[in-house]
């Protein structure tokens, strides 16, 4: 799906997207928070953008090659749970669940704050059970 200036952002967040995961994508500002850079890669998901995600992927943990399936249709996105990821903190967790036409991811992710600035670094293991359990 291409780029286009949409009312609201695709994260679900209610804010126009301009004024929300907009800017993180082209790369004109920083997120501020694990849940803020959360949000903008599944905006990057929803558009394609890879090169966003492989951007704010941890340099430990990135694949060589990010690739985005152009047959999958996002659909949404819901937060669980935000535990720290703050302005002055230097890892978070994002527990959420995306959805795409005919499924669901659920995730428990971790970020960490590198140089000033917040990577994805990967899922935290067994969570997402755990919290279903």
């Amino acid at each position: 799906m291409t780029e286009v200036q949409c009312p609201l952002c695709p994260c679900d967040s209610l804010l126009p997207y301009g004024a929300c995961c907009g800017p993180l994508l082209r790369a004109e500002r920083l997120a501020t928070t694990a849940e803020q850079l959360m949000r903008s890669r599944y905006t990057a998901y929803f558009y394609g953008n890879r090169e966003h995600l492989w951007r704010t992927w941890h340099p430990k943990t990135r694949p060589a090659q990010v690739t985005v399936d152009p047959e999958t249709s996002w659909t949404g996105l819901v937060i669980h749970e935000v535990v720290a990821g703050g302005e002055h903190d230097d890892t978070g967790i994002v527990d959420f669940t995306a959805t795409y036409t005919g499924g669901h991811l659920d995730e428990r992710s971790r970020f960490e704050r590198r140089g000033g600035r917040w990577f994805y670094r990967d899922a935290q293991p067994d969570a997402v059970a755990a919290r279903d359990a």
